[in-house]
């Protein structure tokens, strides 16, 4: 397997394409040459390929055309290095690694970096193999990031794996492996916690990436000891200051705009704003499931985004190019139109609105006019990926209940820890609510948007559920969301206002391999089944956005409000994220880094 177009083998080729010694595969005549090196924009520029790279560009390649080159004539058209994805999860797309490149060349997309943090957790080793084999099997650039926290929180939460500094330090050997993935565990990084030091130090051994995930706004001892533990980037910043403070420390601020992250306009104040340098900023999207990736795009959107937000055009397509490229230690290889590196690039009529023309990867047209010219071959996952809901029972409706302390009465309420979900944030609030008494439980408070969540243990039958409190869904009637999507532990999480609804949406989910179910007053509403780990299907995003739409219309049949509601609900487990969170432990406080109880004190 090779990560890139061959170079070694390629070099005296490329050179007597540029000396004229040998005709071109491709030549893209006439384009508007966008150099991110430069920062210019060139106009009346010939681009020629060989061998999947560049191997000129110059005012006029017609030496450089033979018999049998393919001719693109960009009709002035402006000619833009192919996109990258700095940091993202395949798995969140809903599809695999295949099914989410199918989805994003036509966009622009031509390399990704994957964090396959969410499998990792469900089928350790060899899902990340299985995951890390398909991307290096593409047509395009899909480099892997090996998952630091398997679990994202020790002792706050249950997987199914389990990794150390030794897997981590065979993971470095694999071919397509290019750094570590996000650090979650901030905590034990500042503390000095062995376990994650030894895993950064495979990683710095090896010449690769540490990837950050510092998800706290103290900027003080906290952050300056997580800093010099080694993380090179960090994409949790959702302030000015955030993004302003890792420039300055030397990591590269990875600004996320996701399906449910909106962390750009805030922080690109610090390039427009405070006059920041921008060569140090990066553009990603994190999180982004199948519906934001048919309709609105992907890394296209993104730099749309950051260009509505006042940043100059060629800027944006650096934040989302070369600057990824630098940061990996792979300028040489991609992130620009220039001689040498793989024949990745875009041909667009506007540099504002960003309409996709054509996409070329690997010296390849592959997607034209929003459409694929080639088709990719699906990746075989065997049976051992598959059937991984493994809860050990049917689930009744009297587990989806918190008992009321003893010596309570009906009607009598008592305080209670409720995880408050914020609207396109990944942080949470930390609320208190005064819930009755029912029937000796504690019943929920719709008119205050209070209801039930619950966590199913799903990777070793222990029968642990562990219920609690959530805000912010606006659900109205009778109704639950189960998904066993629940970062990073990948529980059976299940939300909703109706024990009943609860148990149904997640024995529906057991019996189907896993995925996504909305049941309403006593009958299964939508489900976007996910077999692939309880993760990813196997159909292609299109097929996948039409029943994510469907689950989303179901949840605002039911009243809820938030927009991409389903991947708020999945990160509901998130322990690494501030400030409440739910484990298959308990409540989780992640500010304390500890387990608290759902109840309080008696009103």
């Amino acid at each position: 397997m090779k990560a890139f177009c061959d170079r070694g083998t390629s070099t005296a080729h490329l050179v007597d394409v540029a000396a004229g010694r040998a005709p071109a595969e491709l030549v893209v005549r006439q384009g508007r040459w966008v150099n991110v090196h430069s920062g210019e924009v060139l106009p009346g520029y010939d681009v020629g390929i060989a061998a999947g790279r560049i191997a000129v560009v110059a005012p006029d390649l017609a030496y450089a055309i033979g018999t049998d080159t393919r001719v693109i004539d960009a009709e002035d058209r402006y000619l833009v290095p192919g996109l990258c994805d700095a940091h993202m999860h395949v798995e969140s797309g809903m599809v695999t690694v295949t099914g989410f490149a199918q989805a994003v060349i036509p966009h622009g997309t031509t390399s990704m970096f994957i964090d396959p943090h969410e499998i990792a957790n469900v089928l350790g080793m060899a899902g990340v193999r299985l995951m890390h084999d398909e991307a290096a099997a593409l047509p395009i650039n899909v480099f892997v990031q090996m998952p630091s926290c398997v679990p994202s929180a020790p002792g706050l939460e249950t997987t199914g794996a389990t990794f150390g500094p030794a897997e981590i330090a065979e993971a470095m050997t694999w071919p397509n492996i290019v750094g570590l993935g996000e650090v979650m565990n901030f905590p034990g990084v500042a503390a000095g916690d062995k376990t994650m030091l030894g895993e950064i130090a495979a990683t710095v051994t090896a010449g690769k990436t540490v990837g950050g995930h510092y998800a706290s706004q103290d900027l003080g001892r906290p952050f300056a000891a997580y800093v010099a533990g080694g993380a090179a980037d960090d994409h949790e910043g959702t302030r000015m200051e955030d993004a302003i403070a890792r420039v300055r420390q030397g990591m590269r601020a990875m600004l996320r705009l996701g399906s449910a992250w909106a962390d750009v306009a805030p922080q690109i104040r610090a390039v427009t704003e405070a006059g920041i340098d921008p060569r140090y900023l990066v553009l990603c999207t994190d999180d982004s499931h199948a519906g934001t990736l048919v309709r609105d795009g992907h890394m296209n959107r993104v730099v749309r985004h950051a260009i509505a937000q006042g940043v100059k055009p060629v800027e944006a397509i650096r934040m989302a190019t070369l600057n990824t490229a630098e940061h990996f230690g792979m300028e040489r290889e991609l992130g620009s139109i220039t001689p040498g590196r793989c024949a990745d690039l875009i041909l667009t009529s506007s540099l504002v609105d960003l309409p996709i023309e054509t996409v070329i990867a690997r010296g390849q047209v592959m997607a034209e006019q929003g459409q694929m010219r080639k088709d990719l071959e699906p990746f075989a996952y065997p049976a051992s990926a598959r059937n991984t809901v493994n809860v050990g029972r049917r689930l009744d409706a009297s587990e989806f209940r918190v008992p009321a302390p003893q010596g309570l009465a009906d009607n009598e309420k008592v305080s209670a820890r409720v995880i408050g979900v914020v609207e396109s944030q990944a942080p949470t609030r930390a609320l208190e609510a005064l819930l009755p008494i029912v029937e000796g439980h504690v019943d929920i408070d719709i008119d205050a948007d209070v209801c039930h969540v619950a966590v199913v243990e799903r990777h070793h039958a222990s029968g642990t559920v562990v219920n609690g409190f959530v805000n912010g869904f606006g659900y109205t009637g009778s109704c639950a969301l189960a998904s066993t999507v629940g970062h990073d532990a990948h529980q059976l999480i299940v939300a909703g206002t109706s024990p009943e609804d609860m148990a149904l949406a997640a024995n529906h989910l057991a019996s189907i391999g896993g995925g996504f179910c909305f049941a309403a007053d006593g009958e299964v509403q939508a489900v976007v089944d996910m077999p692939i780990a309880g993760l990813m299907s196997d159909e292609l995003a299109d097929a996948v956005a039409i029943k994510a739409d469907a689950l989303q219309q179901a949840m605002r049949d039911s009243g809820c409000t938030l927009k991409d509601a389903h991947l708020l609900h999945s990160f509901l487990g998130l322990a690494v994220i501030p400030a409440l969170r739910i484990s298959d432990k308990g409540i989780v406080d992640v500010q304390a880094f500890k387990i608290v109880p759902v109840l309080q004190e008696p009103a």
